[in-house]
């Protein structure tokens, strides 16, 4: 047991990685939709690639949407309106006509004129209440057909413009009176008319709107069948519209079949298949290209966060509504991944997500083109992310991007641009200002998993830091040594395409823990006193060499980053403090070297190794005599050479030709240094 308990220990770290990517895999497959996939890719317009396709079911051939709504828009427009007619109202209103008229017209006209008005004003009313007058005013069509209702049950059909609206009976009852000529009785019937007349007619809200709803309801999304075994399209044949309805309506069959026990988990078990052989690819991908990542089971935990996410926001917006998917940043994570790791790593592992997605999103070819495409762009445009203008600039380039790639589809598909649909470039500007997002999302990522990005970097380059501040008061020498180097290594690392902002703020802080005993090293011995004279040549090594690890120990203390405090750990790397190593040589002879060296590690990175170049030959060059370009060339020649000699390199991925492009660079700068000038006649 105690022996399986040690092999576990040895190789957590392993076990680690093997649990995060069944666990990312189980939570990808289980984001994924869980149905049949239609095996064939097709477009509107083109010819159809693949073999002669028979139906391998009976299935309905599905409306489109277009078709759907249009079908919507005339049963709303043709549904009918029900108004309730009450009859005892205008029962109501004839008996009351008699009464008022009588209190109207006494005497103040003969008799034959009396009955004549009578007949009118009766002839009237037939005309307002000859289907109904209406209690409101209603917004329908004059064509809009109407069923009237007597208690609930249907007694007549007409239009809406033959019912009598509540503000024209007096037009009616004008027009009536003036065109015979008893215009002087008018102001009297229509004083009676506003007393006595009602509304009869009453909108019946909740059958008008249950009819229209059954109406809507039964709307049927088919249109026709196939029968097994029929031939859908054969090879060649252009995918014209009722061809590419039928092959929608397939390949929605396959989307929706309800699968049994044994097919759902084949489904499931081919998912999982594709989703580890696509992870399984990003690991060996870190294992052979990004070994120091690999290792480092927080940043491989962070990849496999991002990748995930990316899958859990898109499957969101796939199961709200698909048409909002290109508002997913999806350019984020190259973006995220360039700033704490490489452009590489960043674009590889972008291209995997794509393919991921691919599975669960619609037009999965036009969609895995754009985000590819996009993400090139992105790793190709973003560079120096701690510059607010660079982020807002390749932003803009994504966007534009996906627009252009979007509209070349569009018309590829539909050969035209007439019905364009504007709003899904707004989803892609949209989606340029969430990805705009990233500067506040790598800072949470640094505080969670405790990384470092450039823009922490550059933070951490000013010069007006708390620590360095400390470092310019206890060791000035020590800090005027430090911007030197870091300008010479800032300048090599521009030269072969190195890190140079990091490079920079590794060159800043590689010597803090000289802090602790600053006039032990001589940048910092202003009054002459050298403190290693009362010292043997063991003891000052000693304290020469501990200035590495008191510059670990207030790095640490300080939290900075562990991409700094590598430049602290390897500045050095495991050379020989010579000076001291050859004068305790001349006291004992059989002086053990190791002794003598720095702990190390040497340094392993392109960065690493630039730092200790140019540390060495800053530090070297205030020894140097009457400097001209031949005492220097050869003077960093010698150097360099020497800690090449020395094996110091060889764990950095630094190649001859870049150690010869810094060498150059380490020349031009120290003539400048020490402003070497041709030397021209008098």
């Amino acid at each position: 047991m105690k022996h399986f308990i040690n092999k576990w220990y040895r190789n957590h770290a392993l076990v680690y990685k093997v649990l995060l990517f069944l666990c990312t895999t189980f939570l990808i497959v289980y984001l994924f939709p869980k149905s049949g996939k239609f095996k064939y890719s097709f477009d509107k317009g083109k010819p159809w690639q693949s073999e002669n396709l028979y139906a391998p079911f009976n299935f309905a051939i599905k409306k489109s949407l277009d078709e759907i709504e249009d079908e919507k828009n005339d049963i709303i427009k043709n549904s009918p309106v029900y108004f309730d007619l009450e009859t005892n109202i205008k029962d109501g209103v004839y008996s009351a006509y008699d009464l008022k008229f009588k209190e109207t017209f006494t005497d103040s006209i003969l008799e034959i004129t009396s009955v004549d008005l009578y007949a009118k004003g009766k002839s009237v009313l037939k005309l307002i209440y000859k289907y109904g007058l209406l209690d409101d005013a209603y917004n329908y069509a004059a064509t809009k057909d109407v069923i009237l209702l007597e208690n609930q049950v249907e007694k007549r059909r007409t239009t809406f413009n033959n019912l009598t609206k509540n503000d024209s009976f007096i037009r009616i009852l004008e027009q009536n009176f003036n065109a015979k000529g008893n215009q002087r009785f008018s102001s009297e019937f229509v004083s009676l008319f506003f007393d006595i007349v009602k509304p009869n007619l009453k909108l019946n809200e909740v059958i008008t709107d249950n009819a229209l709803k059954e109406d809507l309801d039964n709307i049927s999304p088919t249109r026709g069948s196939i029968e097994k075994e029929t031939l859908i399209i054969s090879k060649g044949e252009i995918v014209e519209a009722d061809k590419f309805e039928i092959l929608k309506s397939l390949e929605s069959e396959y989307a929706s079949q309800v699968w049994n026990a044994s097919n759902y988990n084949l489904v499931i078990f081919a998912y999982a298949l594709l989703v580890a052989l696509a992870l399984l690819m990003l690991l060996l991908f870190l294992r052979k290209y990004r070994i120091d990542v690999f290792l480092d089971n927080t940043k491989v935990t962070f990849i496999f966060f991002n990748i995930l996410l990316m899958v859990f926001l898109t499957t969101l917006i796939i199961n709200y509504d698909s048409k909002y998917l290109y508002v997913i940043p999806l350019c984020i994570l190259p973006l995220v991944l360039k700033a704490f790791f490489d452009a590489r790593l960043g674009l590889f592992a972008h291209v995997l997500t794509v393919l991921l997605l691919g599975f669960i999103v619609p037009n999965s070819f036009e969609y895995m083109f754009l985000q590819i495409i996009a993400g090139i762009v992105t790793i190709l445009t973003v560079s120096e992310l701690y510059k607010r203008a660079n982020l807002f600039v390749s932003v803009g380039q994504i966007t534009l991007i996906y627009i252009i790639a979007y509209f070349a589809f569009y018309v590829i598909h539909e050969g035209n641009i007439t019905n364009l649909k504007f709003e899904t470039f707004g989803l892609f500007i949209l989606c340029g200002l969430a990805t705009l997002f990233v500067q506040p999302l790598i800072y949470i990522y640094e505080k969670l998993f405790g990384l470092v990005s450039d823009v922490s970097l550059l933070e951490l380059s000013d010069t007006n830091t708390k620590l360095l501040k400390e470092l310019s008061n206890k060791a000035p020498g020590t800090f005027h040594h430090s911007l030197n180097v870091a300008n010479l290594a800032e300048a090599s690392a521009n030269e072969i395409g190195a890190n140079s902002m990091l490079v920079r703020v590794g060159a800043l802080y590689h010597d803090i823990g000289k802090m602790k005993n600053p006039t032990f090293f001589t940048e910092n011995q202003s009054t002459g006193i050298n403190p290693h004279d009362e010292l043997s040549s063991r003891e000052s090594v000693t304290t020469i060499i501990d200035h590495v690890l008191n510059g670990i120990e207030i790095a640490k203390k300080n939290n900075l980053p562990d991409r700094v405090i590598d430049f602290i750990r390897t500045h050095h790397g495991t050379s020989l403090v010579y000076y001291f190593y050859s004068k305790e040589k001349e006291i004992n002879e059989n002086t053990n070297q190791d002794d003598f060296r720095y702990i190390g590690p040497k340094p392993f990175s392109k960065e690493t190794a630039i730092l200790m170049m140019c540390d060495s030959v800053e530090a070297a060059s205030k020894s140097l005599k009457e400097p001209s370009s031949t005492k220097i060339d050869k003077f960093v020649e010698a150097i360099i050479n020497k800690q090449m000699e020395d094996g110091q390199f060889l764990n950095a991925n630094i190649t001859f030709k870049e150690i010869q492009s810094i060498k150059k660079i380490l020349k031009n700068k120290l003539a400048n240094i020490f402003h070497l000038r041709i030397e021209y006649p008098e």
